[in-house]
């Protein structure tokens, strides 16, 4: 018995925000200082090393459990069943419902109970609870609803990764840049089929990482703000990344008989281009390989990075033909895997 994905979906919300449409930000670094570059030089420098040329916004009157309702009803309609028929709603997300100008997450009830009950189940033993575990909370999902059906405790599972940065971004913060929104969703079942879930790794690096990313206030000490951003320190988080993350990889390859060239591609964590590439440089490097052409699909440059929906949006736009010169066909072998916030690492390896 194994689990397979059977349907997946995404919501791409509509509203376009171009790198230039940050050009009349004031920009501070975290002590406060105004930085001395015009915006044209951060901007060009940051899409250099980033790739993101834009990214999306979700609309004023959506938040981050209509993104993910928005998705799980695509993965419902692709995977041809019946949402009643579901045992588990597991939805990744890190600030939970935030309106737009607000200064709260709303986490109560649950962005899982809100899905389920936006989709209508009447199932009581259709069991919907969140998961808060940073960037790979959608893969920490796909990892515990395998458990589930491993085990026989549930026949289908939706995972959901969704999230709303923009409305937890700080103005004054050049990192600002980086997030946007979005949602994607997948639903798992128990297979007798060749193929699905082959082995998974995940790890918490919490002694002193644990606040590599964190909530703090404005870069702009003038500003009369008492509302928490998303922050970090990306040259820690760089480093982390580069020497923790592909030995997540190999350990996971590892685990089973399969080698590094039987991947036909891998789907990391859209966070940053050139550290994205850096990573899977450094996974084959451990294998004294050197990284294929094309393994590594990317949404980043129009996408942005959405945290936990980034891998889940990834993988449907390349299953629907939207990702330029990417395709995964029935039997090839995928290497998911993402990193973010507490600091957290997983992966898994996928027969499609």
């Amino acid at each position: 018995m194994n689990s397979k994905i059977i349907g997946t979906g995404s919501y791409i919300p509509k509203e376009i925000e171009k790198n230039e449409d940050f050009i009349n930000h004031q920009f501070f670094n975290e002590n406060g200082v105004l930085i001395p570059q015009n915006n044209t030089t951060i901007i060009n420098k940051f899409e250099q090393i980033t790739g993101i040329e834009e990214r999306r916004y979700a609309s004023n009157q959506q938040n981050t459990s209509d993104l993910a309702f928005l998705s799980a009803k695509e993965a419902i309609k692709d995977a041809k069943i019946d949402p009643e028929e579901l045992d588990y709603i597991i939805v990744a997300h890190n600030f939970g419902d935030v309106h737009k100008n607000g200064a709260q997450a709303d986490t109560v009830p649950s962005l899982a109970a809100r899905v389920k009950h936006k989709l209508k189940i009447k199932n009581p033993y259709c069991v919907a609870y969140d998961v808060l575990f940073g960037c790979p909370g959608w893969i920490e999902g796909i990892i515990q609803a395998h458990l589930f059906l491993k085990s026989n405790s549930a026949k289908k599972c939706l995972v959901i990764g969704a999230e709303t940065l923009s409305r937890v971004i700080d103005k004054h913060d050049r990192d600002s840049m980086i997030y946007s929104d979005g949602s994607g969703a997948t639903i798992l079942e128990t297979t007798t089929a060749p193929g699905g879930i082959v082995s998974s790794i995940s790890a918490s690096y919490t002694l002193e990482e644990s606040n590599f990313l964190f909530f703090g206030k404005t870069y702009n000490n003038t500003a009369v703000d008492d509302q928490k951003y998303i922050k970090m320190y990306g040259r820690k988080i760089y480093e982390f990344v580069l020497k923790h993350v592909p030995q997540a990889m190999k350990a996971c390859l590892d685990k089973t008989d399969y080698t590094i060239n039987d991947i036909s591609k891998i789907i990391i964590h859209q966070a940053n281009e050139k550290m994205d590439e850096a990573i899977v440089n450094r996974f084959y490097g451990l294998y004294n390989q050197s990284m294929p052409k094309d393994i590594m699909p990317m949404s980043i440059q129009k996408l942005g990075n959405s945290s936990v929906a980034t891998v889940p949006t990834l993988y449907d736009l390349i299953l629907k033909g939207k990702i330029k010169n990417h395709t995964v066909r029935k039997g090839d072998l995928l290497l998911f895997a993402s990193v973010g916030a507490g600091m957290n690492i997983n992966a898994f390896l996928y027969q499609q």
